[in-house]
């Protein structure tokens, strides 16, 4: 059994920053899947890809609404991928989740991926 598990939401205001976690629990590590995915969805919205990235690839991929502010990252000796949120939008408020899936031909598209946290809270006040 396979979980994952963000931490680092939390209220904030525009332009502060975030760190968002995300660990596994268990004999897997983020690191033991080709693809891992940070997704987020607001109230009575879909959920949208934020970054992901295949390792090996050399480097994350961003929707365009969060390049240039957030970033993707890995610590293996930690276990623990990390999503760094700058410059922090009242748009970007969401439950952000994080997922892992193996041999995923789109990393954008949620519905390839297998494995998935429980989500993490952001809230960006104007």
């Amino acid at each position: 059994q396979v979980q994952l598990v963000e931490s680092g939401g939390g209220l904030v205001q525009t332009g502060n920053s975030l760190k968002l976690s995300c660990s596994t629990s268990g004999m897997f590590s983020p690191f033991s899947f080709t693809t891992i995915g940070w997704f987020r969805q607001a109230p009575g919205k879909e959920r949208e890809f934020v970054a992901g990235i295949t390792w090996g690839s050399g480097s994350a991929d961003y929707a365009d609404s969060v390049k240039g502010r957030f970033t993707f990252s890995g610590d293996r000796t930690k276990n623990t991928v990390y999503l760094q949120m700058n410059n922090l939008k009242p748009e970007d408020t969401a439950v952000y989740y994080c997922a892992a899936g193996n041999l995923i031909p789109e990393p954008t598209d949620s519905e390839q991926y297998n494995y998935w946290g429980q989500g993490t809270q952001v809230t960006v006040s104007s």
